[in-house]
């Protein structure tokens, strides 16, 4: 019964994926920026609000409203008339930034599993090395006491037994710098999945294969979401590029206003139409235009290079992984066999008294290295694979927002 409540505890990496993905708030964050951007949107395509005036003109300096003739109470309505294309490049560009946050989401959450995955998996294989140490150290202190007894019975030296308790005593040194590892490794673990960190370990999934191939990798990475991020940053420049292209095209703004005088004239009703001159477009607008372009090129030439760097980078991992896996493959077909046949027959030799003890305990330092260094080499593996797994947040065919037709066609 304990030993079923305990696997039902165990956390496996899904779990811990789960976890951190629940309890994240960069996800959060990302969710309203997208939500914000779309109400902006909407607020964007609007008409500016009317502008409400009221004033005395023409006031004597005695400060009496009927005194003059000339003075007149008034009261106006203005409303600025915003272009229909400068408010749809406006709200454009809103719905540009919400895709953008869209797309940091996905590229958060892809972030969010690696380092979860990454920080599993380094427990994961901690704590097998905290395993194999101490199976190591238990057969180690076998032979303190073959070591002392051979001594007692005259058939041994001294020398042998403060050897034994040496390589003993080396062991135990590795088993608490493992430990110190294995409590680092769970604060790590604690950073995305909170108190699930404590909970026992699951099995690890299967690290035989990986999503990604080199076979076609560009035509994979397309929906690379930390790519499609830069992309719609750089969708968001080139809204800006046509809001300041739009404004080049002045917009009017209509008053209407009524005057009211003393009782002895006429009230009267005024229309006033104003535009800004922009006399110096050379110089002022055009200059916004190209100003924006030029950082819309930028962001554009900046994410080329990125992708460049970060194919390079994941050829290189996927090399990596492989020839890991090749030299776990030799570990365990050939080091680690070999290295425990030699620990059994320096053993075997030394009982038979045709062999020293340190041939023992050297036979048994080198199978604990290789097995602590098996493990190491898996657990760099296991790393290897979380960032080749991890590269998206769900399958690379996961749904995302359509990039602009613009975009669709410099990426080609």
């Amino acid at each position: 019964m304990g030993l079923d409540v305990r696997a039902q505890q165990a956390l496996t990496l899904e779990q811990a994926l789960q976890l951190a993905q629940e309890r994240s708030r960069q996800l959060v964050a990302q969710d309203r920026a997208a939500s914000g951007a779309r109400e902006m949107a909407i607020a964007a395509g609007q008409l500016p609000d009317p502008t409400l005036k009221a004033g005395i003109n023409n006031l004597p300096i005695v400060f009496s409203l009927t005194r003059d003739f000339m003075t007149m109470r008034s009261i106006s309505v203005m409303q600025e008339f915003t272009r229909d294309e400068k408010r749809k490049a406006r709200s454009a560009r809103f719905d540009r930034e919400a895709e953008a946050a869209e797309a940091g989401r996905a590229a958060a959450l892809a972030n969010l599993r690696r380092d979860t995955a990454m920080a599993w998996l380094e427990r994961y294989y901690q704590e097998r090395t905290f395993e194999v140490l101490q199976a190591q150290r238990a057969e180690a202190a076998l032979q303190i006491e073959a070591a002392d007894a051979a001594y007692r019975s005259g058939r041994g030296a001294q020398a042998d037994v403060f050897a034994a308790r040496s390589a003993v005593a080396q062991i135990d040194d590795r088993i608490q710098q493992t430990d110190r590892q294995i409590a680092t490794a769970k604060t790590k673990l604690a950073r995305w999945v909170g108190d699930g960190a404590d909970h026992a370990l699951g099995a690890p999934p299967p690290l035989a294969a990986v999503r990604l191939s080199g076979v076609n990798l560009e035509a994979q990475m397309e929906r690379h979401p930390q790519f499609a991020l830069m992309l719609r940053k750089e969708a968001v420049a080139r809204a800006e590029a046509d809001i300041a292209q739009s404004n080049k095209r002045s917009d009017w703004s209509v008053e209407l206003m009524y005057q009211q005088r003393g009782p002895a004239y006429s009230n009267m009703v005024s229309v006033n139409l104003s535009v800004p001159l922009q006399w110096d477009q050379q110089n002022r607008q055009d200059r916004e235009v190209a100003a924006k372009l030029a950082l819309a090129e930028q962001m554009r030439a900046e994410r080329e290079e990125a992708v460049r760097e970060y194919m390079a980078e994941i050829r290189t991992w996927l090399q990596e992984w492989q020839s890991n896996r090749d030299r776990l493959a030799h570990y365990d077909s050939a080091l680690i066999p070999l290295a425990a046949e030699r620990t059994r027959a320096a053993i075997a030799g030394y009982r038979g008294g045709a062999g020293p003890l340190a041939s023992v305990l050297e036979a048994r330092r080198l199978e604990i290295e290789a097995r602590v260094e098996r493990l190491g080499l898996e657990r760099e593996t296991a790393g290897v694979w979380a960032r080749l797994e991890y590269l998206f947040p769900t399958e690379p065919q996961a749904s995302m927002p359509d990039l602009p037709a613009t975009l669709k066609e410099q990426q080609r």
